[in-house]
């Protein structure tokens, strides 16, 4: 522990809490102080200018990333038939119906993605109160209620990260490990930000993207120059 409150005092003495680094500067910074014994997640978050209590201020999506979040994602798919069948053999951990959705109203929920044919919705429905607020009831907007379970298993596995905006109008994700190289950390974070500025809602007035910063798990937070991650996008 010590040596932990050690590393972080250092980390915050270098970082200038009031500055606006570069994306790069900033990824650099995280890399620099992760000195613990696991890979760490590397996280954004990104204040917009949206009242999420209003139905034409949601910003809800879903990106995949280019280099992967580095997580073993957990999949669960309901489907019957051949569609169970396509998403056992595209990588599925858990595929069902009936017994699958007794088991999650039992509380056995250990799944990072529930992916549903349109068929089987009617039966999902019926766990609104339990995956909802782990947000992950499958929904169309962001292809998890689709008939192609096959690529949408695919995804999950190979870096699809859903965001959705909370009640301060903030949006956090993870966007990769700190072992991944610094290109391919900002890379991830551009595609992400690029994402949520396309889900940008029609109600949105004023500036739509304010503050957004960077941190990993064990680390401190970077301010990060909101233009610095659209620069490419």
């Amino acid at each position: 522990m010590a040596r932990i409150q050690k590393r972080m005092k250092a980390a915050r003495e270098e970082i200038d809490r009031a500055k606006l680094y570069d994306v790069g500067e900033a990824v650099a910074l995280l890399k620099k102080h992760s000195n613990v014994k696991f890979d760490e997640t590397v996280e954004i978050a990104m204040n917009l200018g949206v009242d999420p209590r209003h139905a034409d201020q949601m910003v809800r999506g879903v990106v995949t990333l280019p280099n992967g979040t580095g997580r073993d994602m957990r999949v669960a798919v309901f489907a019957r038939d051949a569609k169970a069948e396509e998403a056992t053999a595209a990588g599925a951990d858990r595929v069902g119906a009936e017994d699958l959705m007794e088991e999650m109203q039992a509380g056995k929920i250990d799944y990072d993605r529930v992916i549903a044919t349109p068929d089987m919705m009617a039966l999902v429905g019926r766990l609104g109160k339990v995956l909802g607020p782990r947000g992950l009831m499958p929904n169309p907007r962001v292809g998890t209620v689709t008939p192609d379970v096959t690529q949408a298993v695919k995804d999950a596995k190979g870096g699809a990260v859903e965001f959705r905006v909370e009640k301060a109008g903030v949006i956090h994700a993870g966007v990769g490990k700190v072992s991944f190289e610094p290109t391919a950390i900002e890379e991830n974070i551009k595609a992400f930000a690029d994402a949520v500025m396309k889900a940008k809602p029609s109600g949105a007035k004023g500036t739509y993207l304010k503050r957004v910063a960077v941190t990993s798990t064990m680390g401190p937070g970077v301010k990060v120059n909101p233009s610095s991650v659209l620069a490419e996008a």
